[in-house]
């Protein structure tokens, strides 16, 4: 049978053509993984009639919106779709399986799962655990091929054992270099795409210098040092506010929003922090309340009734917050109420209010560089006053992690940092783009969304 299949660009056909046992295909965001593991599980469907494939990724909206719906566009009554089983049957025996795995426990339903071949698609958000687990159902007694493609991005909680098997080439024990193969794949080979969003390439080119060189180039050695490296702290501009994110305080118009932020600590210091917000949406950190003894991430152990009454004697009496209305944004996990009271009631019984924070690490992330970006003429979307030493002291420390090279390293002193974050969360904003693309007003999130 004939499938109604748009030719595909070089790259995706050298992933089609490939035969080895494991087979990654990617680099760069955009480059066209999706099709590319539909068109060839689809191929193999119809090439070996009764082979069993399985298409994995973290979400089923994701498996549904990348793989299935597009699928069902395609097959004609070459296959029916079971959405109960979640399974495309095809008339010749064949069937394509769509499983999700978000955490450790969806795997144990998997553990009796036996395929011939496996599509791990964006196999850098799953551990080098969670592969192994994969790999181990790709098995059986038969003629038909037994092999597993993966598309990768750089970053991820996989990224180390991705770039180690397909970019670096080093193989441990058990491991046979002629069994992989890398398939690199750049944005810019996605013809389909750039026809019908052309400003996908300048969104990527917006990004922070590190980000940009992973997912619009593809490179993968660039995740370690400075996580925050466009901060600039240049006394020289402390008055005139361009090329640096630390300026002398003033007093704070009325009108402006004032908002809170807040991440807690005990051993290791808490991170209470005011935000006035200017009619352009610029933020400006005011004021910090950070409970560190004088040595680096320490924390002064004040009981939860002690912070939030010194919270709320600041903003009873400071100049900038007494008579003004301020809302509060604060760490998710301070309402768990597990153990007893959760930390947020104490926070209420001393009349600081607080929403629950967007607790998403790598959008977060990203709304915080967005902030810190400047503009053609130098501007960012976020100062700190001089005043704030101890955002501005660790803010430029903390490192890439080296577990998930799209966040940061959790062992550094990042208690202002995760405060900074659900601040930014709170109130999202665009990416500096180019001229063409900021008029569209695009989703600044649209790079989670593909």
């Amino acid at each position: 049978m004939i499938l109604p299949i748009d030719p595909p660009n070089a790259r995706q056909r050298l992933f089609l053509l490939d035969r080895h046992k494991y087979v990654a295909f990617g680099g760069a965001r955009g480059g066209g993984k999706s099709w590319a593991v539909r068109t060839k599980a689809l191929l193999l469907a119809l090439r070996y009639p009764g082979i069993r494939i399985m298409i994995v990724r973290r979400s089923y909206p994701e498996l549904r919106a990348n793989h299935i719906l597009p699928m069902k566009g395609i097959v004609g009554d070459a296959a029916v779709y079971k959405e109960t089983v979640k399974e495309f049957r095809f008339r010749n025996g064949s069937m394509i399986l769509f499983r999700f795995a978000a955490t450790e426990k969806d795997l144990d339903k998997y553990q009796g799962t036996e395929v011939d071949v496996l599509f791990i698609d964006e196999a850098t958000q799953f551990t080098e655990a969670q592969f192994d687990r994969f790999k181990a159902c790709v098995r059986g007694v038969n003629a038909f091929p037994k092999r597993i493609y993966l598309t990768c991005n750089p970053g991820g909680v996989g990224h180390g054992y991705v770039k180690r098997l397909f970019v670096d080439r080093l193989y441990r024990a058990g491991e046979t270099a002629a069994d992989y193969a890398f398939v690199e794949s750049r944005v810019t080979d996605n013809l389909a795409l750039m026809e019908s969003d052309p400003d996908y390439v300048a969104r990527l080119e917006a990004l922070p210098p590190k980000l940009r060189r992973a997912w619009l180039e593809g490179d993968w050695t660039i995740f370690e040092g400075q996580f925050f490296e466009e901060f600039r702290n240049d006394p020289d501009h402390y008055i005139d506010r361009r090329n640096t994110h630390v300026i002398a305080p003033f007093e704070i118009p009325d009108g402006w929003n004032i908002v809170r932020s807040f991440d807690f600590g005990f051993a290791r210091p808490f991170s209470c922090d005011w935000w006035a917000i200017d009619f352009d949406g610029r933020a400006y950190l005011i004021l910090q309340l950070y409970g560190c003894t004088g040595t680096a991430n320490e924390g002064v152990k004040w009981h939860p009734d002690r912070i939030f009454s010194e919270i709320a004697s600041l903003e009873r009496s400071h100049r900038w917050l007494k008579g003004r209305r301020i809302t509060g944004v604060a760490d998710p996990s301070i309402w768990d109420r597990s153990r007893g009271d959760a930390i947020v009631d104490f926070a209420d019984r001393h009349g600081v209010y607080f929403d629950k924070g967007d607790n998403e690490r790598v959008p977060g992330w990203m709304q915080c560089h967005y902030r810190l970006s400047f503009d053609d003429e130098g501007y960012p979307m976020v100062y700190f006053f001089e005043t704030c030493r101890d955002a501005i002291r660790t803010l430029p420390d903390l490192q890439f992690s080296a577990v998930n090279p799209e966040d940061l390293d959790t062992t550094g002193e990042d208690h202002f940092a995760d405060s900074f974050r659900y601040f930014a969360m709170s109130r999202p904003i665009t990416p500096r783009l180019p001229t063409s693309a900021a008029a569209r007003g695009d989703d600044p999130l649209d790079l989670y969304k593909r």
